[in-house]
């Protein structure tokens, strides 16, 4: 077996991750890729989807799948998302699962939840809105 060498932090990691952070919005790798590139003008497409999957793979961050693309979320608290059908935005959903009975006391029948990702799919205000003044 080969020894894993110590994973390095790099200003490229960094970056990625401050930046997922500093957002409430649930950003594509192409969206953190033009942000990112901002501050760091070399940095690759490439590097930047590689660097979300190992964030993603370890746990670092939640990785939200759309019918359109693959959103990042920074925050790996216990909440849910909702998915605007629509305009294929993602926001957090926080208040609504915490008054649950499963999810508050983490047991069911066949076992202790340790941690869950709820999805939510149906048209965001912002949206409807748009659909009653037409």
């Amino acid at each position: 077996m080969i020894a894993s060498k110590k994973e390095r932090a790099t200003a490229q990691k960094s970056f990625i991750f401050d930046y997922l952070r500093s957002v409430k919005c649930h950003p594509t790798a192409e969206k953190v890729y033009e942000e990112v590139r901002k501050k760091l003008p070399t940095i690759s497409q490439g590097t930047v989807y590689r660097v979300l999957n190992n964030f993603k793979d370890k746990g670092q961050v939640l990785a939200i799948d759309t019918k359109e693309n693959v959103h990042f979320d920074a925050d790996i608290s216990d909440h849910a998302h909702f998915i605007c059908e629509e305009c294929g935005n993602v926001y957090d959903v926080y208040d609504e699962c915490s008054k649950c009975g499963i999810l508050k006391n983490r047991k069911t029948k066949v076992g202790k939840i340790n941690k869950y990702q709820i999805k939510f799919y149906g048209t965001c205000t912002k949206c409807g809105s748009r659909k009653s003044l037409s």
